[in-house]
């Protein structure tokens, strides 16, 4: 097997996979380095998004949703269902295969792209060359005119509330349950633990999350991380937040937690299962040789440009492990850049129009700005909003909670952000991100035709409402 590359990528996860792939297409001849093993000691592509993050995640919250719908909301619609059960081996089951099936994917897309795929781990050293670990201990050392480090992020652990076997766990063991617990503890009221809390309150888990910050959801745009609250507290999730753990103690088949609440006070709970959902760190442990000159920041970051160049010319780093959101696609995007830029094209990515979404039900997506940092900035804005309550098709699929909020540069009428709670959010909002990316107005999607009756008419509404001009809700009175 050839050694010297034009590109090596150490990561195979959607930020690596992708610029691997993308290096590839453009002529450069390419590899890919991935530590991966899955739970039966086989290589896999993906990274944690695919195998243990975005995509079984999703596959368990599709799954428990439509459960939830079938048990509580049918009959709304008319239909009469009897019992319903949840066989939660199956919904697993199901989940591994789609990981599967995904996985297998990338390899077939490496293959077919020509992209050599090393399997193991990978260690840049000083000159680009790269030290390459196989997963039977052989190493050998590769060579590259460009490197990009994708090596992702991992879970922070907590002292108070470290992993033991299948009672503390984190996203990848709450995964992985076979059976639903009676008693689920959460710690970090963030976008994993909202996710995989509501999966499992679904299915009949009593559900407590534990947020050591005072207020809920603070990156959010205020009104949508309130809306958010009242409708997660009506779901049964009991979201207590200045909850600070400060210890933990398995006793047998459960865990005793103690925490301070808001007022200082300590508290205790017992659970069947506590997942630990506290944030994650980029992951550089042994990634990089002591004279590879690459530099980290004070948070264990790769310090990068915002072309993602990195301090040693011709080695770039993309994804979890340098500034920005962690989210799979920024890497990715991230990912497309740096090979276009390796193969000579010009490429910039925009780093304002990066959409986040938490995937609970309804679900919540942003792009752009919120009121709390315009405010702090000092910009003068107007503000759009539309509930979803006033949806013709909202309330056909009986999923009218939430609202569609638009902010817009008071003088330029320029969209500065949107902010969307509701059952097709993180669809909905990928309209904001492309008006954003022309520099819309709220007036140029207030003239566009959206199709009736659709849940993007509530888009259209908001972007009205900018202005006083929506026409299916009463308009507030300008001041």
């Amino acid at each position: 097997m050839s050694t010297k590359f034009d590109v090596i990528v150490i990561g195979g996860g959607p930020g690596g996979y992708v610029a691997a792939i993308r290096a590839a297409q453009l002529g450069l001849k390419t590899a890919c380095i991935e530590k991966w093993l899955d739970k039966e000691n086989k290589p896999r592509l993906g990274g944690t998004c695919l195998n243990v993050g975005c995509i079984p995640s999703k596959a368990l919250l599709d799954s428990s949703h439509k459960y939830h719908d079938a048990k509580e909301s049918y009959g709304v619609h008319g239909i009469t269902v009897g019992d319903v059960a949840m066989d939660v081996n199956a919904m697993v089951d199901r989940k591994d295969k789609i990981v599967n099936q995904l996985t297998s994917g990338i390899t077939g897309l490496f293959k077919a792209n020509g992209v050599t795929s090393f399997e193991g781990f990978g260690k840049l050293l000083a000159n680009k060359k790269v030290e390459f670990t196989a997963h039977d201990g052989s190493v050998q050392t590769l060579e590259a005119e460009n490197v990009i480090l994708a090596t992702g992020s991992v879970p922070v652990n907590i002292p108070p509330a470290p992993r033991t076997g299948d009672i503390i766990v984190d996203n990848e063991g709450a995964l992985e349950f076979r059976s639903v617990p009676k008693r689920l503890g959460v710690i970090g009221a963030g976008v994993i633990g909202l996710e995989l809390g509501s999966v499992w309150a679904r299915l009949g888990s009593e559900v407590v999350v534990l947020e050591a910050q005072e207020s809920f959801l603070s990156l959010c745009d205020q009104d949508l991380s309130k809306e958010a609250a009242k409708i997660f507290k009506k779901q049964d999730l009991d979201i207590r937040t200045g909850a600070r753990v400060t210890g933990s103690q398995v006793n047998g088949e459960e865990v005793e937690v103690t925490y301070l609440d808001a007022k200082g006070e300590e508290q205790k709970e017992t659970f069947d299962k506590l997942i630990v959902a506290v944030g994650r760190k980029p992951f550089t442990d042994g990634c990089l040789a002591g004279d590879a000159g690459v530099d980290l920041d004070e948070r264990g970051f790769v310090f990068v440009d915002e072309q993602c160049r990195t301090s040693v010319p011709g080695v770039f780093a993309i994804g979890d492990i340098v500034r920005g959101p962690m989210l799979a696609h920024k890497a990715s995007e991230e990912g497309v850049m740096v090979a276009d830029i390796i193969a000579g094209h010009k490429a910039q990515m925009n780093y304002d129009c990066i959409p986040s979404v938490i995937y609970t039900h309804p679900e919540l997506a942003w792009v752009g700005k919120n009121e709390q940092e315009l405010k702090a900035e000092g910009v003068k804005y107007k503000v759009g909003k539309f509930p979803f309550a006033a949806s013709g098709r909202a309330m056909a699929a009986n999923d009218t909670d939430g609202f569609v909020k638009i902010i817009a540069d008071e003088e330029t009428d320029r969209i500065l952000g949107c902010h969307i709670i509701g059952g097709h959010a993180a669809d909905l909002i990928a309209q904001a991100v492309i008006a954003m990316e022309f520099g819309s107005t709220a007036e140029d999607i207030a003239l566009t035709v959206f199709a009736h009756p659709t849940v993007s008419e509530a888009v259209h509404e908001a972007a009205l409402a900018v202005d006083g001009h929506a026409i299916h809700i009463a308009n507030r009175k300008k001041r």
